[in-house]
């Protein structure tokens, strides 16, 4: 099983923006371009937030 961290204040804009509650994910990896990977806490489903195009 994935371990995850607390996200950011950052990324808790991210996840905001993909339309997600902040509070009920974890962290697992923040890829160099971007890419955020992220592990519910109760489910443990995971899921790729994408990178912001700019």
């Amino acid at each position: 099983m994935r371990r995850g961290k607390k996200p950011t204040r950052k990324q808790k804009i991210r996840l905001g923006q993909a339309g997600l509650a902040p509070e009920n994910w974890l962290v697992v990896k923040q890829k160099a371009n971007g890419e955020l990977i992220i592990l519910n806490k109760y489910h443990d489903t995971i899921r790729v937030i994408p990178p912001l195009g700019g």
